[in-house]
């Protein structure tokens, strides 16, 4: 299952940084930019990371919320937060199965090596759960503002 622009997005429930389980429909009322991220501590998800981090209240000020969501558990998310100063929660999705509900979870090849793993991607959700706006196969430069404008100018 693949979720589409217009549909209702699929309900999750994950472990958080914040030490709760978090669901998605627990974001109703609010958009949210739900972002997959292949790895903590890796120079372009910090890159990612802090770009968010750094538009935080930018995004706030749209009524938006932001989840980050890899593969690393809690332990390494909490190491990530703590060292860059992350002001959003990210959620661990060790069995892969929401990043595999988003279509996230991919075939990659690097160094002629081949592995499964996240192919980074964002998706706007707006208040009602229906997903609005999807980036695949992110490039992290310009991504976040981009992701802001698009709120900005649809959502807000």
């Amino acid at each position: 299952m693949t979720v589409a622009i217009g549909q209702l997005t699929p309900d999750f429930e994950l472990e958080a940084s914040n030490g709760k389980k978090v669901k998605l429909s627990d974001y109703r009322g609010k958009n949210v930019v739900l972002y997959f991220y292949p790895k903590d501590m890796t120079p372009g998800c910090t890159t990612q990371a802090c770009d968010f981090r750094d538009q935080h209240e930018n995004f706030a000020g749209v009524n938006a919320v932001i989840l980050g969501v890899s593969p690393d558990p809690l332990s390494r998310h909490e190491k990530f937060i703590e060292k860059h100063g992350l002001p959003f929660l990210l959620l661990a999705d060790e069995e892969h199965k929401t990043a595999e509900d988003y279509g996230v979870w991919k075939l990659k090849r690097n160094f002629g090596k081949e592995y499964m793993g996240i192919e980074r991607s964002t998706f706007i959700i707006d208040k009602d759960g229906k997903l609005v706006k999807e980036w695949r196969k992110v490039k992290v430069k310009g991504h976040v503002e981009e992701a802001l404008e698009y709120i900005k100018g649809n959502l807000a």
